[in-house]
């Protein structure tokens, strides 16, 4: 029965219900009475600035601008950052990587990875629990191969589910923004998301946070992720999958 009601959502022009539309629609009001809040606190200026980066010129722009309220608004700054940040999580909007380089330009190495893997760890568990409620019919709309992809790669890891979320969380195997709307639909446990997680986002967090202090040098989002990098990322993948290939082995 629930898969013939899939099948008719997915052949709808629009597959949310009206009650599925409602709660991503107060879910949005939430976020934007946040920014209002901080906006408010903000002292009366021209914030024409104020927008989501969507190049390395935008970002250098806000940083610029940013870098004058930082200390002496420092409060209004970070929340209005982790709004943000989770905001685009939650709805998966892409840019977040131009939100990592803020933040090592705005805070440094230590503070901004703790900051981007604490937002990013939010932002992703509010994208888990609202495609617990509503997410399905998208997900079936949007990505069916890839979601059976999953669904069976989940299966036949179960007893090594950890292991395996970590290895997709360290290397680019399956966008993260998939991985936050899919896992709950299928029945990947909370506490083993919120794990792999927190763990498997530091390292890139740390990578793109680094180089966010020398935004300048910058010359596309290319620079981030050299050869180099990405074969890092993926040994520390293979070296968090490496316990349960052994034990598999051994049995």
């Amino acid at each position: 029965m629930d898969t013939e009601r899939e099948e008719e959502r997915v052949g709808s022009k629009f597959p949310l219900s009206f009650w599925e539309t409602a709660v991503a629609s107060m879910v949005v009001l939430g976020f934007v009475i946040g920014l209002l809040a901080v906006y408010l606190t903000m002292p009366a200026s021209d914030y024409s600035f104020l927008k989501l980066p969507r190049t390395l010129e935008d970002l250098q722009i806000l940083r610029d601008h940013l870098e004058n309220y930082t200390s002496d608004y420092t409060a209004q700054v970070l929340v209005g950052y982790c709004v943000v940040y989770i905001f685009m999580q939650t709805f998966m909007i892409p840019g977040t990587v131009f939100m990592s380089l803020l933040a090592g330009a705005l805070f440094g190495v230590f503070k901004g990875v703790a900051l981007v893997v604490f937002t990013a760890t939010a932002g992703a568990s509010s994208c888990y629990f609202l495609s617990k409620l509503i997410g399905r019919p998208l997900l079936f709309s949007l990505w069916p191969d890839k979601l059976s992809f999953f669904q069976a790669q989940v299966a036949k890891r179960r007893e090594s589910l950890l292991n395996y979320m970590l290895f997709l969380r360290l290397t680019p195997t399956l966008p993260n923004t998939f991985i936050n709307v899919a896992s709950p639909i299928v029945n990947v446990p909370y506490h083993i998301f919120f794990l792999a997680t927190v763990i498997g986002l530091i390292p890139a967090a740390y990578v793109t946070v680094r180089a966010g202090l020398a935004l300048g040098e910058l010359q596309s989002l290319g620079d981030l992720y050299n050869f180099s990098s990405v074969a890092t990322l993926f040994l520390i993948g293979i070296v968090s999958v490496t316990p349960t290939l052994m034990s598999k082995s051994k049995s």
